[in-house]
């Protein structure tokens, strides 16, 4: 059961005037959702109560050791009003992925779900109606134990907050910039580059930088053994049109298990697209956009959905794939936005109507 403390209509947070114009993850709703785990007790206390700073000891353990783990998804409002969520059910397992990797209690599925569903309809009147917005969903787990040691904390506390948001990259459905990383990595097989937990962003930061200061928008990551195999971009998974077939690197345990990168090979198949999953070599890359066999280059992933790759820095040499988005980039964008917003029957039973 989850508790509810309310706040009067004249405390509420005034709403936006133009959707098209937030800024990804800079607004955010009026509500939070709350609950903390002791050994004692379990997972306990769950409430939804008004947006708030968080109290933590300054020896917490999340502040030190870094046991923190969270997720990304999304809610559409429908051109007829519903409210729809787009693989819920997803998030909650890798959640409990990410929490197991950190050594850090489990969730059940079913309270992750209800405290979404919950939240998400008390805070309806945040969700844009405007093509190409949403309501960003932060589900968060940390470590608040106040102790100093390298162990599992005891107590954990998750919340989940809300953010009304525009497109991911404020230029829009057009092409990006990728600059590849030939010294640093974003993490390495045995590692927890396949747990979606803050260490694998921080350690991104600085070469992110580097890449906006060479003109380009992400970091296109290889592997940290021979620093040749193609891994993930920051922010996405990776797609390639090679000749007549879509290739993605295979999760090796380095990489994230993307949900909209399943949802992209799902619908290929169903296309009839060859899909294949495999290592890639960066050079496999260069050649391929050079030779003109690699057609198409995308990104996927929560917050961008889709995003067209224009353009490759590797070695100081840029390569240039195209543009404007390809055909099969804006076929998965379209296919999955389309299910998303609820301008399609969904065939998958991906869509969960929450009002």
């Amino acid at each position: 059961m989850i508790k509810k403390i309310l706040l009067p209509s004249a405390k509420l947070k005034p709403l936006f005037t133009d959707a098209s114009k937030l800024q990804f993850g800079c607004t955010f709703t009026d509500y939070m959702f709350t609950m903390e785990y002791t050994p004692e007790k379990g997972w306990h206390d769950a409430t939804i109560k008004p947006y708030q700073a968080l109290s933590l000891d300054p020896a917490a353990s999340v502040l030190h050791y870094g046991q923190e783990v969270f997720e990304g998804q999304k809610a559409y409002q429908a051109n007829d009003g519903k409210i729809l969520l787009f693989r819920s059910q997803e998030n909650a397992k890798r959640l409990n992925t990410s929490l197991k990797r950190l050594c850090m209690p489990e969730i059940p599925e079913e309270i992750y779900l209800e405290a979404v569903y919950e939240l998400v309809k008390l805070e309806k009147r945040w969700i844009p109606q405007e093509v190409g917005t949403s309501l960003y969903i932060r589900p968060v787990v940390i470590a608040t134990e106040p102790v100093l040691g390298v162990k599992a904390s005891r107590n954990y506390l998750f919340y989940i907050i809300l953010s009304p948001t525009a497109g991911y990259f404020q230029g829009g459905f057009n092409p990006i910039g990728l600059w590849v990383s030939e010294f640093f990595i974003r993490a390495a097989i045995g590692g927890t580059g396949e747990a979606k937990t803050g260490g694998n962003y921080a350690s991104s930061i600085l070469v992110g930088q580097e890449a906006q200061k060479n003109g380009y928008n992400q970091v296109l990551w290889l592997d940290a053994q021979e620093h040749k195999y193609i891994e993930e971009v920051g922010a996405s998974n990776i797609f390639f049109v090679i000749g007549e077939k879509l290739v993605t690197p295979k999760l090796s345990g380095s990489i994230l298990s993307g949900i909209t990168r399943k949802s992209v090979l799902q619908i290929a198949n169903d296309l009839g697209i060859q899909t294949e999953e495999r290592a890639i070599t960066i050079q496999e890359v260069v050649d391929g956009i050079k030779s003109g066999l690699i057609k198409e280059i995308f990104g996927s992933g929560t917050a961008a959905v889709i995003i067209p790759v224009g353009k490759i820095c590797y070695k100081k040499q840029e390569y240039v794939i195209s543009h404007e988005p390809g055909v099969w980039t804006q076929k998965f964008y379209t296919a999955l936005t389309d299910i998303q917003y609820g301008k399609v029957t969904d065939p998958y039973g991906w869509m969960i109507e929450v009002l």
